[in-house]
């Protein structure tokens, strides 16, 4: 069974990955993926030049993020051109890494809810997103809300997961999340 843990920015999705870590649960990162197959793979490296030009690298061959996200931002189109370079290569490598949990910020939009059998999505107030968006990133409440208008809502994400965990700082995520295993059942192993 493949199961997905899900949520917008600053749900605290990546903290709850971690107290399943805790558990033995070894979680693949979509995001971690995306950035070291950019940055390894020889396919993405020529794919991503000929898109973006030569400054989508350094001269020293190191991805130049600056660059890659001043495209990304430039238009949607933009956006949907470097997906469909890295969501495929994400997709592939998850399904040779052999695990049965994933990490994914963006789990519906990109289409990988195809690739799992059940998703998780961590939620929050958006409040409560907004603060911990400012601490973590020193940004102003005005830019955490732009990044959390780029992103699905959080109830449309929440209709179509299969289990939900709120970490809102008050609920107990232990409980929360030992629940939704025995939920989940026996059909996959955590060990």
């Amino acid at each position: 069974m493949k199961i997905a843990i899900t949520g917008g920015i600053g749900s605290g999705k990546s903290y709850v990955c971690r107290l399943l870590n805790q558990r033995g649960i070894e979680i693949y990162d979509c995001d971690a993926a995306a950035k070291r197959l950019m940055r390894d793979s020889l396919s993405l490296r020529r794919q991503l030049t000929a898109l973006i030009g030569m400054e989508a690298y350094t001269a020293e061959g190191l991805l130049n993020k600056a660059a890659v996200a001043q495209f990304l931002l430039q238009s949607d189109t933009n956006a949907k051109a470097i997906d469909s370079i890295v969501h495929p290569a994400v997709a592939a490598d998850f399904r040779q890494s052999g695990m049965q949990w994933m990490e994914c910020a963006i789990l519906f939009e990109s289409g990988f809810d195809s690739l799992v059998d059940c998703a998780i999505v961590v939620t929050a107030p958006e409040d409560i997103r907004i603060k911990r968006i400012m601490q973590r990133d020193g940004i102003t409440a005005a830019k955490a809300r732009e990044w959390l208008s780029r992103q699905w809502p959080q109830d449309k994400v929440r209709l179509l997961a299969d289990y939900e965990i709120v970490n809102d700082g008050t609920t107990n995520l232990g409980q929360q999340i030992d629940k939704t295993l025995k939920l989940i059942g026996p059909n996959f192993d955590i060990s």
